[in-house]
């Protein structure tokens, strides 16, 4: 009986696995059709559209995931008209552009760098602390002594047009987050390869007009984002602390993992930051994830946050969904 039981269980769930998707979610002991899977791209807001094309090229290539979201994310850190990434980010309130990363593979390696300063590219400094120290994060002088040993150019961050900006800030030196002004607005990518393994990323110079020294959710596994190569991944963007809170991007993962959508994932995740404040005028918090499928969705506090979606196809940008509607 015991063994007809089984038998009986085990075969419901594979038909539940593969009925209405591509791609069935893969579990320990399971197996997949690995010719059904399809390459995709996802990420956070406007500059996702030309950091997608990037990572589109490694993908097309049969390249590996990770590879593709490294080179993604690189556009908009190198970019000196993006304020909220890398090279041209707003700096803190002493004047210094700090910067904070993370990667993660479908191995669940990970790494990351926080407060880094003088380096343009923290993406590709974090993925070497994952693949070539037994840590996971580096910080502060020693993330820098770590990149000029591994190669990397000591630079100015500051532009002449962030620098600018500081200095009319100074002017009255007060600090209020703006709702979907690009002040603290990350590019978090997650891409799934033709070979079916799905690989994360996230960069950015953080909240301007920061206190010297924050560090928010972007650097930190498990809050900015989290793969888990047999369910998904997920990121987050906004106000950092409300993410790492509740450890959103895990969060995310964990939700998927039980039968949740992405959308409907990304949705609870809000909903329990929403439980911890009472105010939210000035709160915004999005999620974005994607399962094994393939299938992607996002939630957000306040409209306005938008993601970029690459498919092979077209790239296009769609809003996302908000418990705030006007």
């Amino acid at each position: 009986m015991n063994s007809r039981r089984k038998f009986i269980l085990r075969s419901l769930a594979g038909s539940a696995l593969v009925s209405g998707s591509t791609l069935a979610r893969v579990l320990p002991g399971s197996s997949v059709n690995q010719s059904a899977i399809k390459p995709i791209v996802i990420s956070t807001w406007n500059h996702g559209l030309p950091a997608n094309d990037a990572a589109w090229k490694v993908l097309a290539a049969n390249g590996r995931a990770l590879d593709a979201v490294e080179q993604g994310v690189k556009v908009p850190e190198a970019d000196p008209a993006m304020n909220s990434v890398g090279y041209g980010g707003l700096p803190d309130r002493d004047g210094k552009v700090t910067l904070d990363a993370c990667i993660m593979d479908e191995q669940g390696n990970c790494g990351s760098v926080a407060f880094l300063q003088h380096i343009k590219h923290p993406i590709s400094v974090a993925r070497l602390v994952m693949e070539k120290t037994p840590h996971v994060m580096l910080a502060g002088e020693g993330a820098l002594q770590f990149a000029l040993a591994n190669g990397f150019k000591k630079e100015n961050l500051l532009t002449k047009e962030a620098e600018k900006a500081w200095k009319e800030w100074l002017k009255t030196a007060q600090y209020k987050p703006i709702v979907n002004r690009e002040n603290h607005d990350t590019i978090s990518m997650l891409a799934i390869d033709s070979a079916g393994n799905m690989s994360g990323a996230c960069t950015t110079s953080g909240m301007a007009w920061k206190m010297h020294g924050r560090v928010g959710d972007s650097p930190i596994i498990g809050a900015s984002l989290y793969v888990d190569n047999e369910v998904g991944g997920a990121c987050a963007t906004g106000v950092g602390e409300a993410v790492i809170k509740i450890v959103g991007s895990h969060l995310v993962v964990e939700l998927m993992r039980q039968g949740n959508t992405p959308e409907q994932a990304c949705k609870m995740a809000v909903d329990r930051i929403l439980k911890r404040y009472k105010d939210v005028t000035d709160l915004q918090v999005g999620f974005l994830a994607m399962n094994k499928n393939g299938e992607y969705g996002a939630y957000a506090i306040h409209p306005g946050f938008n993601y970029a979606v690459h498919n092979g196809t077209n790239n296009q940008l769609i809003d996302s969904k908000s418990h705030i509607t006007k």
